[in-house]
């Protein structure tokens, strides 16, 4: 895994919570939900980059 892969991924982490974390004090739903989303998609792209890394070592 790059470099730029693991700071990608966690841009995309941080995104993701501030996202969630501007739903929660707008009260708004769907922004939360996208959020937690894209921690999720951040989560596992870290864990296939792991995945990866474990079988090239």
């Amino acid at each position: 895994m790059s470099a730029d892969d693991k700071i990608h991924n966690s841009v995309e982490d941080m995104k993701g919570k501030a996202k969630e974390a501007a739903g929660k004090v707008t009260d708004n739903e769907k922004l939360e939900g996208e959020g937690k989303m894209d921690q999720s998609k951040a989560d596992l792209k870290k864990a296939g980059d792991n995945v990866k890394d474990a079988f090239t070592s």
